[in-house]
């Protein structure tokens, strides 16, 4: 994927209000055998609010599952669900409808499991409060973990691979230490499917009642409008010269971001401290030496400028000018395109 899309959010939050509703049909004595019962319907809709896009979304669409259940008491064990729940073959509707008979006031409870995409879990409760997420994305719930592994220093400093479990850990996760790659698994034991979303409401058979029609908002999550234009800007052959060039612009920024951060704090460490930055690089510079020449010295002599009056120092001092001016004399040699005798 391009570095474009990479952190960019695809999905917004919005706001979907549902409808929900019952017509009474009275029983006629003098119809047919249908029209002699009493009966009502239930009718729950809904439409998202604030909606940008040309195409309207069907309200089916936003949901995994929806189930009503009506009193056990009137209908039975048999009769009292009605439920809908989302398979391949799903034609997408703009609402659901439920009839059944009856000229007495019912009590039903509204379940509706969003289709959350990509799917979201709901956490181990001890897990939830440690992590400060409730529900949430795999991902995310990765990425929480990980920040609490790095906060409270739990990375094993000699084996990185382990983590070092704290009171907390060991009893969520029942073990002293684990590695990276089991997490994954035993993060599986501690996630649940998120809570549905319950609505609870009043069938009314009585004509002179004003309240048939409820309404809630609920949160729900929906594809940014730019997402359709930037999949086609991408897929499309004649951008991706373009997409390459950005990236690799992208990629040379953040090295010359990297490069001036490493020079910006070169010259922060002298201008805060500049002895005791000179004597750490003077111990930088003394440990290289020591590994390229494989020589170990006596860190204390070298302390006292009594060890640079020794007689190697003077030779080590004109090999080093020698080695200097050859260099010089071949820099010359090459701009000047003559061999100098």
């Amino acid at each position: 994927m391009s570095c474009l899309t990479k952190n960019f959010p695809l999905q917004q939050k919005r706001k979907l209000r549902i409808y929900i509703s019952n017509t009474f049909t009275p029983g006629k004595p003098d119809g047919d055998e249908a029209e002699r019962v009493s009966s009502w319907e239930l009718r729950v809709e809904g439409k998202l609010l604030d909606d940008p896009s040309k195409q309207k979304r069907k309200f089916s669409s936003f949901f995994k599952s929806l189930v009503i259940e009506l009193e056990k008491d009137l209908y039975g064990p048999d009769n009292h669900l009605v439920e809908w729940h989302r398979m391949a073959s799903t034609q997408e509707t703009d609402g659901f409808q439920v009839k059944r008979p009856g000229d007495v006031n019912v009590k039903c409870t509204l379940l509706l499991m969003l289709d959350h995409q990509p799917p979201q879990y709901k956490l181990d409760t001890r897990l939830a409060r440690l992590l400060g997420v409730h529900t949430q994305t795999r991902a995310n719930i990765m990425q929480a973990l990980w920040l609490y592994i790095k906060n409270n220093k739990l990375q094993d400093s000699h084996e990185k691979e382990y983590i070092n479990c704290n009171r907390y850990f060991r009893q969520i996760f029942n073990c002293i230490r684990m590695r990276f790659s089991d997490i994954p698994m035993k993060l599986a034991s501690l996630l649940q499917h998120p809570d549905p979303i319950i609505i609870n409401h009043t069938i009314s058979v009585d004509p002179n009642d004003q309240k048939k029609t409820a309404c809630y908002d609920i949160d729900v999550e929906v594809d940014d409008p730019l997402k359709a234009q930037m999949s086609n800007f991408l897929q499309s052959t004649t951008n991706q010269q373009e997409i390459a060039n950005l990236d690799v612009k992208i990629h040379e920024t953040i090295e010359s971001i990297n490069h001036l951060k490493t020079q910006r704090d070169f010259m922060l460490s002298f201008s805060n401290s500049p002895q005791e930055f000179i004597q750490d690089w003077l111990k930088s510079q003394s440990r290289d030496l020591k590994i390229m020449t494989d020589v170990m010295g006596n860190p204390e002599e070298e302390r006292h400028s009594e060890f640079y009056e020794q007689p190697w120092a003077q030779e080590a001092v004109g090999r080093y000018v020698f080695f200097k001016v050859q260099q010089r004399r071949q820099e010359l040699e090459q701009v000047l395109g003559i061999r100098l005798t």
